[in-house]
């Protein structure tokens, strides 16, 4: 398996955590359409919040972050700041 970890913050990262809140739906049709899907976790932090997505291979996650990227241009009326991205092979998920 392959994680990949989108961190955001500063500009827009509110916004987009909000707007995240409000419209689950759009978030699993961009992401659990990927195939590979294995699981999504979003979460706040103080500075804005991260997302989480686990695929089955490295395609996977490389699509979930292009279209993550699309969705945010896309649907949030601000600016946001792009994300510090982590990624790696996943080596424990229960």
């Amino acid at each position: 398996m392959y994680a990949v970890i989108r961190s955001y913050s500063g500009q827009g990262a509110s916004e987009l955590f909000d707007e995240l809140v409000h419209r689950e739906d759009d978030a699993k049709q961009v992401v659990a359409t990927i195939p590979g899907f294995v699981s999504f976790l979003a979460m706040r932090s103080a500075s804005g919040g991260s997302v989480v997505t686990i695929f089955e291979n490295k395609d996977g996650t490389d699509e979930s972050t292009r279209r993550a990227a699309e969705w945010v241009n896309a649907n949030i009326d601000v600016a946001v700041d792009p994300p510090t991205i982590s990624e790696g092979e996943a080596i424990l998920h229960f």
